[in-house]
């Protein structure tokens, strides 16, 4: 059902889970524990997966925190679950205990912080627009507004598309390259012409590197070719499913 890192397990006063699609009651494509409320799931199926990576958090349902995610270098602050629509943002920082900071994702990075030290945590959703606009710096200073010291803070980042399956065109290539040449890098040779295929997860790793994170650490864990552990956007296109499910990666104050 969950996933944990070691490294975030050893942080004192910490729990937290990188659920897997597997453990809950939504059926066909959706099989069987999405939390995606962007989905079109039945409605209280995802009401009871949610409660249950809720119970294994040991936080009250309503106090696993979503946001509506849309690819941004945006950071929320949460005090408690959210009054009225969720805020547009892709990643939370909090101190409040109790409070389970949840992301969902389908092939984009999710990434779990942590000082255990000040008491702070935080949780993104990066994709490559978020990568690349640079919502882990973002979430890194949020979570020094805190009180939290970068050094201090562990980030894991969890099921991500991995480079064998992350196919890009021409475009998205210049793209980085021409805010960066060094980011060639991170292309590697395609069978399509003028085609490569992006190592999101190496990016994300640089850009916790320059946001001057303690310690940053890769699960090593691909969306697309595990197909029984999780859900992947990608793996769905290709096959002409019309929606897909979404993970849930969250973290609590114990």
């Amino acid at each position: 059902m969950f996933i944990t890192s070691p490294d975030l397990a050893a942080e004192p006063g910490i729990r937290h889970a990188f659920f897997t699609r597997e453990g809950g009651v939504s059926t066909g494509i959706y099989a069987s524990l999405n939390g995606g409320l962007g989905s079109s799931d039945s409605p209280q199926a995802i009401v009871e997966n949610r409660a249950r990576m809720a119970g294994h958090l040991d936080v009250r349902p309503e106090n696993l925190v979503s946001l509506y995610q849309v690819h941004s270098a945006d950071v929320e602050v949460v005090n408690g679950p959210w009054q009225g629509d969720k805020p547009k943002a892709d990643a939370m920082v909090s101190v409040a205990p109790g409070v389970a900071l949840g992301v969902s994702s389908a092939d984009c990075g999710p990434i779990l912080f942590a000082d255990s030290e000040a008491r702070v945590i935080g949780a993104a959703h990066s994709g490559w627009k978020g990568a690349f606009t640079g919502v882990v710096a973002s979430t890194v200073t949020a979570m020094e507004k805190l009180g939290a010291r970068r050094e201090r803070i562990v980030a894991v980042l969890g099921p991500t598309i991995s480079a064998s399956a992350y196919e890009v065109g021409p475009e998205f290539i210049e793209r980085f390259k021409a805010s960066n040449p060094t980011y060639s890098r991170f292309f590697a040779g395609s069978e399509r012409p003028a085609h490569a295929m992006f190592d999101l997860p190496a990016f994300i790793a640089l850009r916790a590197q320059e946001a001057g994170i303690g310690r940053f650490v890769d699960l090593g864990l691909c969306t697309y070719g595990d197909e029984q552990r999780f859900f992947s956007y990608r793996r769905t296109t290709h096959r002409g499913e019309p929606d897909y499910g979404r993970l849930i990666s969250a973290i609590t104050l114990a």
